[in-house]
C-alpha cells in the first residue's frame, strides 16, 4: 500500500451499491408487487431470494482474496449489480413477472456480495489503525444510506416517473458512478495471488485459523453469537399499541429511521477509534438495551413511540459501526474478505434467534415484557463478555 492515508468516507461510496440492492427489492419491488395484487408470501418469498447469498457469502469470499485484486473485483462485481437493477424495472412488479424477477434478484444479489467483499477488504488494507473504528462507521453509514436510496428514491422515482424501468435505470446508473471512488484508493498487493491458486487457498486457511486461534479473534468470535445490539425488536409489528400512526411507522422504520441509523454509524466510528472497540460494542448494546426499557416503561403514545424508537435506531448504527470497527481490529489483512464474512455471517445468528424470541415473547406477554426480556439478555450478554474478557490465558512454566 502506499502511505498515503484514505478518507474513510470513500468507503460509504464504495458500498452504496450493496445497501441499495436490498433497499429496492425489499422496499420498491416489493410496493409494487403488493398493488399488484401478489400475496405478502410471494412478496416475502422474492426478499428471500435477495437474501440467501448474503447469508451464504463466507463461501465465496475466498475467491476475492486469492484472485486478481479487490479493485478489479469491485468492477466486475459492480457492473452487474447496476445492470441487475436496471434490469429490474424491465419486468412486470406483477405474479405473472415474479420468476423473471426472482432470477434477476438473486444474480442482482449474488453480485452484490462480491462488490461488498471487495469494499470491506480494501477497508482493511487502506484503513490504518487509529482509523478502523470510523471506517467502520462510514462503511455501515453507506451501506444504510443505500438501503434508503434503493427504497426511498427508488419507490418515489416510481411513483412519479411514467415507466418503472425510468426509475431502476436511474438507480442502476447511480451505482455504477459509485466506481469512480476507486481512483481515490491505491491498490492493495496481493501476493497471495502470485503463489497460485492451490498454494494460496491453503495460505488463506492458515491465515484464518491463525486469526481464530488469537485472543482478539476469540473474543471477535464470541461476539458475533451474543445478543447485543441486535435491533431485533420488531416496531412496524408493534405500532398500533402506541396509537402510531401508518404515516409516522412508514418515516420511524423507513428513511428517516435509516438516517438516523447512519448518524449512529458515523458517531460509533469515531467513538471506536477513542476506546477499546470491543467494549464500544458492548457499550452500545447496553445503551439499546436501556432504550428498548424505556419504550416498555414510558406511556404508549405516539411521541414516545417516535422517540424511543428513534433512540433504538440510533444505538443500533452504533452497534453496526462497533460490529465493523472490533472485527477490522481482529482480521488485520491477508485474507481480509474471507475474515471478515465468516464473522459477518455469524453475527446474523443473534439477530435471527433474537427476532424469534422477541416474537415468541411479544405472543405470549405482552410488547413491555419482550422489551423486558430483549434488554435483560443484552445484560446478561454483556456480564457474560466482560467476564470472557477479564480472563487470561494460563501462564507457560519454564523449565
Amino acid at each position: 500500500m502506499t502511505p498515503r492515508r484514505i478518507h474513510p468516507w470513500i468507503f460509504m461510496i464504495l458500498i452504496i451499491p450493496f445497501g441499495v440492492v436490498s433497499g429496492y427489492v425489499t422496499v420498491t419491488l416489493a410496493y409494487q408487487l403488493k398493488q399488484s395484487g401478489a400475496s405478502v408470501g410471494q412478496v416475502t418469498g422474492l426478499m428471500a431470494l435477495c437474501l440467501l447469498p448474503q447469508n451464504l457469502k463466507f463461501m465465496w469470499a475466498p475467491v476475492v482474496d486469492i484472485t486478481l485484486n479487490q479493485k478489479k473485483w469491485y468492477v466486475i462485481a459492480g457492473l452487474p449489480t447496476a445492470l441487475g437493477i436496471a434490469a429490474m424495472g424491465f419486468f412486470p412488479a406483477t405474479k405473472e413477472g415474479l420468476a423473471a424477477l426472482g432470477a434477476i434478484v438473486l444474480f442482482t444479489s449474488l453480485a452484490s456480495t462480491v462488490l461488498g467483499m471487495s469494499v470491506e477488504s480494501l477497508t482493511a488494507y487502506s484503513a490504518p489503525d487509529d482509523l478502523k473504528g470510523r471506517a467502520g462507521g462510514w462503511l455501515q453509514a453507506g451501506s444504510l444510506g443505500g438501503t434508503g436510496i434503493g427504497g426511498g428514491l427508488g419507490l418515489w422515482l416510481v411513483e412519479w416517473l411514467p415507466k418503472p424501468w425510468m426509475s431502476s435505470c436511474i438507480v442502476g446508473g447511480l451505482c455504477l458512478l459509485c466506481c469512480a471512488a476507486l481512483a481515490f484508493m491505491p491498490t492493495p498487493q496481493h501476493p497471495a495471488g502470485e503463489r497460485g491458486v492451490a498454494a494460496s487457498s491453503v495460505a488463506l486457511f492458515k491465515d484464518l485459523w491463525h486469526v481464530m486461534k488469537q485472543r482478539a479473534g476469540l473474543l471477535a468470535l464470541v461476539l458475533c453469537f451474543l445478543p447485543l445490539g441486535t435491533g431485533a425488536a420488531p416496531f412496524a409489528a408493534i405500532a398500533d399499541e402506541w396509537r402510531a400512526s401508518a404515516d409516522t411507522v412508514a418515516l420511524i422504520t423507513g428513511v428517516l429511521g435509516g438516517l438516523i441509523s447512519a448518524a449512529g454509524c458515523l458517531v460509533g466510528g469515531w467513538i471506536c477509534d477513542r476506546m477499546d472497540r470491543k467494549a464500544g460494542y458492548v457499550w452500545f448494546g447496553i445503551f439499546q438495551a436501556g432504550a428498548g426499557v424505556a419504550m416498555a416503561l414510558f406511556p404508549h403514545a405516539p411521541a414516545m413511540y417516535i422517540l424511543w424508537a428513534s433512540v433504538y435506531a440510533f444505538t443500533s448504527g452504533l452497534a453496526y459501526a462497533a460490529f465493523s470497527a472490533f472485527v477490522f481490529e481482529a482480521i488485520g489483512q491477508g485474507a481480509a474478505a474471507t475474515k471478515y464474512n465468516v464473522l459477518a455471517s455469524l453475527s446474523n445468528v443473534p439477530i435471527y434467534y433474537m427476532t424469534i424470541v422477541d416474537g415468541w415473547s411479544h405472543d405470549h406477554w405482552s410488547s413491555s415484557r419482550m422489551f423486558y426480556l430483549e434488554s435483560g439478555l443484552a445484560v446478561l450478554a454483556a456480564v457474560v463478555f466482560l467476564f470472557l474478557a477479564k480472563l487470561r490465558p494460563p501462564a507457560r512454566k519454564t523449565v
